[in-house]
Order: C-alpha cells, then sequence, then structure tokens
C-alpha cells in the first residue's frame, strides 16, 4: 500500500450533522445572486446613462466606461440565471444544510451586532465584548480566561492605533469618560 491510498479520518465533534435538512439548493443560490447583481447592473447602469455614457470631442463623458462595465455585468447575470436553469445537476445539489446554516449564522449575527455596537460604544468596547463573547459562547473557554484575552487584545489594540500611531478610531461614551 502506497502513501496515497492512506486516508486519515479524524472525526470533529462539532461537525453539522450529515442528516440535516437542506435549507436550499445551488440552483437557488445562483439564481437570487445573479437576480440581485443585474438588479445592480440596471441601476448603475441607468445612473451613468443619465450621467452621460457617450464620447464627447475631449474624450469620455463621466459615465461611459461604468456604462460599458455595467452592461458587461448584467450580460453576465443573465447568462448566469440561464445557466442555473439549464443546468440538472445545480438543482439537486445542496447549498446549505439546517446544521450548516447555524453555524454561519453563529459568527455573523455576532458580527453584525459587533458593527452596529462599534457606532454605539466605540471600537475598544465593542471589540471587549465580541471576543470574550465567542471565546465564551463559541469556543466554550472559560469566563476569566475569555476576559483576560479580549481585555489583553483590546488593550494593545488600543496602545498600537490610538497611541502609537495616532489612528482615529471610533470612540464610545467609555472613551469620552477617560478623556480620549
Amino acid at each position: 500500500m502506497s502513501n496515497t491510498d492512506i486516508e486519515i479520518v479524524v472525526d470533529d465533534p462539532t461537525a453539522p450533522e450529515a442528516n440535516s435538512p437542506v435549507v436550499t439548493s445551488n440552483r437557488a443560490v445562483d439564481v437570487v445572486v445573479c437576480l440581485l447583481l443585474l438588479a445592480i447592473a440596471l441601476t448603475l447602469g441607468f445612473d451613468n446613462w443619465r450621467t452621460g455614457a457617450g464620447w464627447e470631442p475631449t474624450g469620455p463623458q463621466a459615465g461611459y466606461f461604468p456604462f460599458y462595465l455595467s452592461i458587461i455585468l448584467g450580460s453576465a447575470s443573465l447568462y448566469g440565471i440561464v445557466a442555473a436553469f439549464l443546468s440538472r445537476k445545480e438543482a439537486a445539489e445542496t447549498f446549505v444544510t439546517q446544521a450548516q446554516l447555524r453555524r454561519v449564522l453563529a459568527v455573523f449575527v455576532p458580527t453584525v451586532l459587533f458593527v452596529l455596537a462599534t457606532q454605539f460604544l466605540g471600537i475598544y468596547v465593542a471589540s471587549f465584548l465580541l471576543i470574550s463573547s465567542f471565546m465564551r459562547l463559541v469556543g466554550k473557554i472559560a469566563l476569566w480566561k475569555s476576559l483576560l484575552t479580549a481585555f489583553i487584545f483590546t488593550a494593545a489594540m488600543f496602545i498600537v492605533f490610538d497611541v502609537a500611531f495616532d489612528v482615529i478610531m471610533p470612540k464610545g461614551p467609555l472613551e469620552a469618560a477617560l478623556g480620549r
């Protein structure tokens, strides 16, 4: 038996179960994404046509190149829609199952909340909350380790960006109370 015939199997206890119900197929996702891109292409195409997509004696108008790029994007989107409907293979392929979607949302939702929290709490407090929450809830790491790691990372981020490089970062009420 050669080395290429050896297969190592490692069980992942956190892997999604294999018999999870299907949420959507590849075809449905392809069509939705192509429709969104087509809507963007139509919007950009109209706006650039309105701005001016022609050629003047001095050269192209402001919307010339973006207009033709939107035509290319729209054409590619239409091709993608037609290809998705003609493909029998894609209709049967699973894009995501419920268990997989649950795992993706476990990262996506806190990330969106982080972005929103940054607007009101500032980047340092929001980062502390995101890191400590992820470590505790997703990683199942001890509370003291989660809080310590989040504090050290946030302090290091503050020192690097705010003190050393003097980069303007979104500030919140805590930084205002501390005079920063």
